[in-house]
C-alpha cells in the first residue's frame, strides 16, 4: 500500500511536525497513531518519517531514510485572475499535474473586485496547493506568487515563454515545445475569461513571448490552465 506523503511545517534535523489543522486531519480524519510511518516533505529531502507524539494541535515524527523523489518540470503558469472558485480549482489541478511555479496576474479583463480581493485570497490558494501537492505525491508544493500587474510578469527569466491566444489559428503549443526543448523552464500565460485584450497580445509579443493555440476550441480560462499544464508536463517529460 502506498504511504501517504505530508509536507512537514517544521524541520529540525531528524524530527518534524506537522501543526495546527494539518495535524487536525492526520489526527481526526485519518486517526493516525504513534508508530506510523509516512513519507514526510522537508523542504530539502523526501525522507521516512515514523510518529513518535500525537497531539490534536500537533504530530511530530523521527525522520529516518531519504527517498527518491520523481523530479517535476520546470512550468511557471502566468494565470489572470478570474472568478475565484474556478481559479482556484485550476490551481489544485495544476498543482496535481505538475506546475512548478503560479503567478496570478490582473489583466484588463479582471474584475476590478477580484483585483482588489485577490491580495488577500492568495493566503488560501496556497494552503490548496499544498493540500493538491500532498494529496498528489509531490515532494513540494508550487510556489504561488502574490498577485501582480501583467506588465511586471512580462520579463519572467524562464527560456522558453508561450503565451495562449484564442488569435492564434497556426501555432499549436505542442508543437512550440517540440521545437524549442529547453531545460531553462517554461512559461505559459493563460488569459481571464474573454481572453487576453488585443493590446495586451501586442504587449506580450513586444517582450519576446510566443503566441499559441491550444487547438480549435474556445476554451474556458480554468480549462485552458489545466490544459496548457498538461501539455507541457507530458511534452517536456517525452524528451
Amino acid at each position: 500500500m502506498t504511504r501517504r506523503r505530508w509536507i512537514a511545517d517544521e524541520v529540525s534535523g531528524d524530527r518534524a511536525a506537522l501543526v495546527g489543522a494539518h495535524a487536525d486531519h492526520l489526527v481526526r480524519v485519518l486517526r493516525a497513531r504513534i508508530g506510523e510511518s509516512f513519507d514526510i516533505a522537508t523542504g530539502q529531502a523526501l525522507r521516512r518519517g515514523r510518529i513518535t507524539s500525537v497531539n490534536a494541535d500537533r504530530v511530530e515524527f523521527d525522520l529516518g531514510e531519504v527517498i527518491s523523489a520523481a523530479p517535476l518540470a520546470k512550468i511557471t503558469l502566468v494565470l489572470a485572475i478570474f472568478k475565484f472558485d474556478r481559479l482556484e480549482w485550476a490551481i489544485e489541478k495544476c498543482t496535481e499535474l505538475g506546475v512548478s511555479r503560479i503567478v496570478p496576474v490582473i489583466s484588463r479583463r479582471t474584475d476590478a473586485h477580484l483585483a482588489a480581493a485577490s491580495m488577500k485570497r492568495v493566503e488560501r490558494w496556497r494552503p490548496i496547493a499544498r493540500q493538491a501537492a500532498e494529496q498528489s505525491r509531490r515532494a513540494a508544493p508550487p510556489e504561488i506568487a502574490a498577485p501582480i500587474k501583467l506588465s511586471d510578469a512580462l520579463n519572467l527569466p524562464e527560456a522558453l515563454r508561450v503565451v495562449l491566444a484564442e488569435s492564434e489559428e497556426q501555432t499549436l503549443l505542442r508543437d512550440v515545445l517540440q521545437a524549442h526543448a529547453t531545460a531553462g523552464g517554461i512559461a505559459l500565460a493563460v488569459g481571464p475569461e474573454g481572453g487576453w485584450a488585443e493590446d495586451e497580445l501586442q504587449l506580450f509579443q513586444q517582450a519576446g513571448w510566443i503566441s499559441a493555440s491550444l487547438g480549435n476550441t474556445i476554451l474556458r480560462a480554468e480549462t485552458a490552465a489545466i490544459a496548457a499544464i498538461a501539455v507541457a508536463a507530458s511534452t517536456l517529460f517525452s524528451f
